[in-house]
């Protein structure tokens, strides 16, 4: 009797322990298998790289042909004074317009220098600085002219300088006339060749004298005038901007008339 007692003790202690070992097996996290596929880290995005709008680039040399919408002129131009511009021709690169006929100019005067009385002629020295598209867009960029379509002898150099004529035919014309001017009135007052040669004296000594107390002549860029100009470092443009179809027009401006250069005859 003692014994089927123990043994049915025995008996309901082992399945407590089996069932107490069970729910502890239930608990316990499962390990992963092969087959269990384990959870992948979160990807990390970057950031979409800004991208930059192409670059159209007109390389240093480049010419472009303007005409001029403000005169100029050394009687009155002063360092810093603003000149005002057009284009004529477009121009283009790899068969697309990028500077259409009729885009603005504008730059300025760095140096004026009015003609010497005695010798040197007059010279403005300009440069161009900013470019107007006809769609308003607007860019810095640096230009020299080479040539000089004015009218008139007046010359390029380099750095942007343009100088006046001289008058020398002129000069010569002036001393000639008092010559004879004055040899006249000696041969009427002392009706001698004496009279007439020391006339002559004094008249040519008077018209060099007036050569001499008056200016060269006064350069001028009138209204009209064109110039050529040369980029002296490269242009760069924004694709963005240039969408251009039309070739353009430039104004309607009337080209300064053929002259001579005129000298002024007053002492200062």
């Amino acid at each position: 009797m003692h014994v089927s007692i123990r043994a049915k003790l025995f008996s309901a202690a082992t399945l407590a322990l089996a069932l107490a070992v069970t729910a502890d097996a239930q608990q316990q996290p499962t390990p992963p298998t092969q087959q269990q596929e384990l959870p992948k880290p979160a990807e990390v995005t970057e950031p979409a790289a800004k991208t930059h709008p192409a670059k159209i680039i007109l390389p240093a040399g480049t010419k472009l042909p303007l005409v001029l919408h403000n005169a100029i002129t050394t009687r009155n131009a002063h360092p810093g004074d603003a000149i005002y511009l057009e284009t004529l021709f477009p121009i283009t690169r790899d068969n697309r317009i990028v500077i259409p006929a009729g885009s603005y100019v504008q730059g300025e005067i760095l140096e004026a220098k009015r003609p010497g009385k005695v010798k040197g002629r007059g010279e403005v020295r300009i440069r161009l600085n900013t470019l107007i598209l006809p769609n308003g867009y607007t860019v810095d960029f640096n230009a020299v002219p080479t040539n000089a379509g004015t009218g008139g002898n007046e010359t390029t150099e380099g750095e942007g300088k343009i100088k006046g004529d001289t008058d020398k035919s002129g000069d010569a014309g002036t001393v000639m006339k008092t010559t004879g001017a004055g040899a006249g009135i000696g041969a009427i007052a002392t009706r001698t060749g004496t009279g007439a040669g020391i006339g002559a004296g004094v008249g040519a000594a008077v018209g060099l004298m007036t050569v001499l107390l008056s200016r060269g002549p006064e350069l001028e860029l009138p209204r009209g005038t064109t110039l050529d100009v040369e980029l002296d470092r490269p242009l760069y443009l924004d694709a963005e901007y240039i969408n251009f179809t039309d070739p353009g027009r430039a104004s309607t401006l009337a080209g300064p008339p053929n002259r001579s250069p005129q000298r002024s005859r007053v002492p200062f």
